[in-house]
């Protein structure tokens, strides 16, 4: 991947945390901004509040997660939300950091809500896209419906059916997702080009073979004691946003629920009104 691809303002550059090569974008000086991307996504999802956390004084950093080109892929296929927490936290003080503010999206925001749970001394503020408190998701047949990649990408062949007609399962699960938005080729091609490498792809499933249905990390049955921005999409077709604020008795420090027009990709969908929620809830 060419540096001329990284998001305005950042360069990418690799460091070494918790036993892996991490490659990451970084821009900007100042407190650090760990951003944190999900599936099917890149750091590049990222791309439209970057600027506006350089501008307000941050420092950002955007990793490619555990298994995505062209960080490395772990040897263990099966990836347990545990150690991706465990890369958080660990990425934190590879990159020179004590201390860190925590944005993730779908995988990013399960794992930020479990390494803010862990270690809430190392985040000061942790803001959570797409995906409500582990503890308050409720199965429902839309929600089971909607969420059948959690059986289909754990089943052996998974890997050569998302790859058949240039990895189209990927366009098919954005509409999925985000059934309002009208997104074109470029919002899908830097997970395309991630997922260009097979290992990397499998990996990305192992993210499916390691998590437990219906359990929840016992560390998320205690309230999370670093204040929390949600953000719901209002055309989310698998999460409403009454979930988000049923999990306001899980949060200790401080817990808001910003809502805007767009589905799972909300962040992207509805770029300033995002970028606005983030920065006055930062400040």
């Amino acid at each position: 991947m060419q540096t001329s691809d990284a998001p305005a303002g950042t360069t990418l550059r690799h460091v070494e945390a918790n036993g892996l090569d991490f490659a990451y974008f970084e821009g900007g000086e100042g407190p650090l901004a760990l951003l944190v991307h999900g599936f099917p996504d890149t750091p590049h999802g990222w791309r439209d509040l970057i600027p506006t956390l350089l501008q307000a004084g941050y420092r950002v950093v955007a990793p490619f997660t555990r298994g995505y080109a062209p960080t490395e892929v772990p040897a263990e296929r099966d990836i347990p939300l545990e150690v991706l927490a465990d890369d958080l936290v660990a990425l934190v003080s590879a990159v020179g950091a004590e201390r860190a503010v925590l944005l993730g999206h779908d995988w990013g925001a399960a794992t930020a809500y479990l390494a803010a749970a862990r270690s809430p001394s190392l985040f000061e503020k942790l803001v959570a896209v797409g995906i409500p408190h582990p503890g308050f998701i409720r199965p429902s047949l839309r929600l089971l419906w909607l969420g059948r990649h959690f059986v289909t990408l754990r089943l052996p062949g998974a890997v050569k059916r998302a790859q058949k007609n240039d990895l189209a399962l990927i366009d098919t699960l954005y509409r999925r997702w985000s059934p309002t938005w009208s997104f074109g080729p470029e919002e899908t091609a830097p997970v395309k080009r991630a997922f260009a490498d097979e290992a990397s792809l499998d990996a990305a499933f192992g993210y499916y073979r390691g998590f437990q249905p219906g359990k929840v990390h016992p560390a998320l049955k205690k309230p999370i004691e670093v204040p929390t921005l949600a953000v719901a999409g209002l055309d989310d077709p698998a999460v409403d946003v009454d979930v988000y604020h049923r999990a306001e008795r899980a949060f200790a420090a401080g817990y808001e629920v910003a809502t805007m027009p767009g589905g799972h990709f909300v962040h992207r969908e509805s770029p300033r009104a995002f970028a606005e929620a983030v920065t006055t809830f930062l400040a």
